[in-house]
């Protein structure tokens, strides 16, 4: 995967008479859809002519009625990490997910894996975590997944690109 560019969206079905088009949100920020920005889809720049978040519809520039809309049925809406750092704000202790990917994870002064992905699982966010070899050759799973809670995530550090963990390594022993 493109670390820089990322999917935020798919466009489903039209809506109405005035090209309006269901959005379906890959994105914890919804507020970057406003009117007048644009967005790299599959089908090249396309910018917001409105959008309603409460109905999770979208209008583009262009595409005033549902023939045309309906050509962008299926595509997928892109943004940047660089657009991302600059659109959106963050409250103390939230990253980004794409900050977390690639930070090792360690417990007790032991590395136990690199963050590989992260997935979200209707009980919440989970670190996909690909195991040290080391652990690995001592016949640990090769891969693990950690909640991204407090109770296991203590603390992340994302200039040393190191995220400390209490209890994971029972997570890993027991996958």
């Amino acid at each position: 995967m493109d670390r820089d560019r990322f999917p935020i969206a798919r466009i489903g079905r039209t809506v109405g008479l005035r090209g309006d088009l269901k959005l379906h949100l890959l994105t914890d920020f919804p507020d970057q859809f406003q009117p007048g920005r644009a967005f790299e889809s599959d089908q090249g720049s396309l910018e917001i002519a409105a959008y309603n978040p409460a109905r999770a519809l979208v209008r583009f520039v262009g595409y005033d009625t549902p023939e045309q809309a309906r050509t962008l049925t299926h595509t997928q809406l892109y943004t940047t990490t660089q657009a991302t750092r600059e659109t959106i704000t963050l409250a103390a202790g939230e990253y980004f997910w794409f900050d977390l990917i690639g930070c090792r994870v360690v417990e007790s002064e032991t590395t136990l894996g690199v963050v590989e992905a992260i997935d979200r699982m209707p009980g919440g966010d989970y670190l996909s975590i690909r195991t040290d070899a080391a652990l690995v050759d001592m016949g640990c799973s090769a891969v693990f997944l950690v909640p991204y809670v407090p109770r296991y995530v203590r603390s992340v550090d994302l200039e040393a690109r190191q995220i400390e963990t209490v209890d994971a390594r029972d997570l890993l022993e027991a996958s």
